[in-house]
């Protein structure tokens, strides 16, 4: 099947599977004080993530807390984590989302982030406002212009759904070379796929995380789970176990994600990743508002719940 639009001139197609391929760590964003994004904050998690074997970084997503950071904020940051990002890795790929609530808000969003040469750009439908499927695929071929590759991001809990009438007409745009589904359903996960590999260049990955493991045996080209912020070895060993045929290596990193996952429990999200990677010295306790950090009595919670995972965590 023809996709329906091309790159702007002398631009040529990325290869989205290639792009998604591994463990795609869906960065949370080091601030340097309250809702400030700090590159050099970032540097210590940046180093652990690489040393871990992580493929790829996606800056400001809901891990990043990136729908609530202005987009004034959002270039330096940018610049500098694509930058070391691909001296630790080797010219490791970074995608930056751009989703907002509007479509004239995501595209100056990714105007501001262009100077950090993204590998591709990250947008879900829009926020906040149910559109029809029409504003939708509108609203996506509106960021052809740009000359970079788009990839979908599915994300039902933040923003319109992506159905399987959409995926279908989605896939067809040549400048879109990739879905993030993060809806935790396998049944769309497949639609997604079946979409997906009408094309031999548009990649797939998983962002439900409890999920990774299906999602790969699925046929998922890589995984973008937030744990793997904290515990990117075990992302990376459930990837690479999959990959090699270890079934049994593969089930017990993801028994041993969904162990880490528990954290949740204690204070769902962000807060409570940032207190972790806090206490290991790899990330500011700052988060945007209205966020909060972390309370005394959530952080030790927290810490008695993973002290038996520890040997799995990160570390500086």
């Amino acid at each position: 099947m023809s996709p329906q639009n091309t790159f702007a001139e002398g631009e040529g197609q990325a290869d989205g599977r290639k792009l998604l391929s591994g463990v795609m760590v869906p960065l949370v964003t080091p601030m340097d004080r309250p809702g400030r994004p700090s590159a050099p904050a970032a540097d210590a998690l940046l180093v652990g993530l690489a040393a871990a074997g992580a493929h790829g970084l996606m800056l400001f997503g809901s891990n990043g807390e990136g729908p609530l950071l202005p987009t004034a904020r959002l270039a330096d940051f940018a610049i500098e984590v694509a930058g070391r990002w691909r001296e630790l890795t080797d010219a490791g790929p970074v995608l930056v989302n751009v989703t907002a609530p509007g479509t004239a808000e995501a595209l100056a969003r990714a105007e501001a982030v262009l100077p950090a040469a993204p590998d591709a750009l990250v947008l879900s439908p829009p926020l906040y406002y149910h559109h029809r499927h029409d504003e939708i695929v509108t609203h996506y071929t509106a960021t052809a212009g740009f000359g970079v590759p788009v990839v979908a991001y599915n994300a039902p809990r933040y923003s319109n759904p992506l159905t399987p009438a959409l995926l279908d007409e989605l896939a067809d745009l040549a400048h879109l070379v990739g879905i993030k589904d993060s809806s935790g359903d396998l049944a769309l996960f497949r639609h997604a796929l079946a979409a997906a590999r009408r094309r031999d260049d548009f990649g797939v990955s998983q962002g439900a995380e409890s999920q990774a493991l299906d999602a790969l045996r699925l046929g998922a080209d890589g995984v973008v789970p937030g744990v793997a912020n904290l515990a990117p070895s075990l992302a990376v060993e459930l990837f690479r176990a999959h990959r090699d045929g270890r079934d049994d290596d593969a089930r017990r990193a993801q028994l041993l994600i969904d162990e880490v996952l528990v954290l949740h429990t204690v204070r769902p999200g962000v807060p409570a990743v940032k207190a972790v990677l806090a206490e290991r010295g790899l990330c500011p306790l700052h988060v945007a508002a209205p966020f909060t950090p972390c309370s005394e009595a959530e952080r030790h919670a927290l810490f008695a719940l993973l002290a038996p995972l520890d040997a799995h965590l990160i570390r500086a």
